[in-house]
């Protein structure tokens, strides 16, 4: 009999007799599952943030900050700095002007409807050309804001996820009180977790004067990019960084993606430890169980590496199966599960959907024959090196 007819009648044997030690085997397949449970629901926070803020912003859009900044929090542009931006080359033009939007970003406060707890919300001041910069922009409630009028429209998920936000809701902020007139939807993106109101309003309510943080532009093609990106690097009256939008929200969410990556990795390190502990101790009793068995085959001509491999057959089945169960129960409990976060970026909050994807799904999988490995890879050797002739006299 061949060395592989060996493998394969030997692994077929340990497999069928699973079923005799029903829960000592269950007892490691849940171990496994929790840990790939954990892993993969820990990493969809990440996809999630990371996923939304992909969505937000369109390649024919740019965004113009102050040189030396990584966020619009940080930058400052004056009036005429943002006038000789709009004015630029390979800027999309309409009856109305160029379409370019100035815009202010703020940080007000609203309570979390499941926490009651206060929370950093984005409130963004926008020029009458943000609509058609952000044409993705719908509004779903109400209507949209009116120009000098202390009116705000809000993002769904921020209505979803923060108090207070309901049409025709009054709230104070800086020197004004404002009214919520509208709700929109902007493609799952970012956008959605903001607030919306009129620049010329929010500067004289926080003081800012005629200074600016940032401006959005609508290009007269994806390859206007460049030559729009040239002309305000080169003009000697500014210092700017031009960024394409969706390249800017990608870096954002680099951060927070590291921090929950990295401890998402931590703890599926420290819980992979104990199931693989615990599928050590799970073969361990089966080699245990099978010393009889094990002497026969050798007996017989079987070799020690069928032993081995049949063992760690039988333990990667088992953890298969763990990560399987465990991949599965996160989507079905994880996926689309709503929730918020701090953007480290900008210290605002972010409302995003978990996203368990099918990579994720797959590196649970094999996070789970990893632990499979490792747990049945002592026992197997112990059972090669079974003594023959002291496991016989057992008979």
């Amino acid at each position: 009999m061949g060395w592989l007819t060996q493998c394969w009648v030997v692994t077929l044997m340990y497999l069928r007799t699973v079923p005799q030690r029903l829960g000592a085997s269950l007892a490691a397949a849940v171990g496994v599952a929790g840990v790939v449970a954990v892993m993969v629901a820990m990493l969809s926070i990440a996809e999630g943030f990371r996923a939304t803020l992909a969505r937000t912003g369109s390649l024919d859009t740019a965004l113009v900050m102050r040189s030396g900044t990584d966020s619009e929090m940080s930058s400052v542009l004056s009036l005429d700095q943002t006038r000789i931006v709009t004015d630029a080359p390979g800027v999309r033009r309409s009856a109305d002007g160029p379409l370019a939007s100035a815009e202010l970003f703020v940080i007000v406060d609203l309570p979390k409807r499941s926490t009651g707890t206060e929370a950093n919300v984005p409130l963004r001041g926008v020029q009458p050309a943000a609509f058609a910069v952000r044409d993705r922009l719908r509004v779903v409630q109400g209507r949209r804001f009116e120009a000098g009028r202390n009116e705000i429209i809000a993002g769904v998920g921020a209505a979803r996820e923060f108090a207070g936000l309901e049409l025709g809701r009054t709230l104070r902020w800086g020197d004004n009180e404002w009214t919520v007139v509208g709700l929109f939807e902007a493609g799952g993106g970012l956008t959605e977790s903001e607030l919306w109101c009129d620049v010329s309003v929010l500067q004289p309510a926080y003081r800012r004067g005629t200074r600016f943080q940032s401006v959005y532009a609508k290009l007269e093609s994806v390859g206007a990019f460049d030559e729009f990106k040239d002309a305000l690097t080169a003009d000697a009256r500014l210092q700017v960084k031009v960024l394409r939008e969706p390249d800017y929200y990608v870096q954002q969410s680099e951060i927070l993606h590291k921090i929950i990556t990295g401890l998402g990795t931590l703890i599926t390190l420290l819980m992979g430890i104990g199931a693989v502990f615990g599928a050590i101790n799970t073969m361990y009793s089966a080699v245990a169980g099978r010393v009889r068995e094990i002497a026969t085959l050798r007996a017989l001509g079987f070799g020690g590496a069928p032993v081995v491999a049949a063992v760690l057959a039988e333990s990667l089945a088992l953890a298969t199966l763990g990560g399987l169960f465990g991949g599965s129960g996160a989507y079905l409990v994880f996926n689309g599960y709503r929730a918020a976060t701090l953007n480290w970026s900008s210290f605002s909050q972010v409302v995003f959907a978990f996203e368990v994807t099918p990579r994720l799904m797959i590196q649970g999988l094999l996070a789970a024959l990893a632990m499979g490995l490792l747990g049945g890879l002592f026992p197997a050797i112990r059972a090669a090196r079974v003594p023959v002739a002291a496991a016989l006299r057992e008979l």
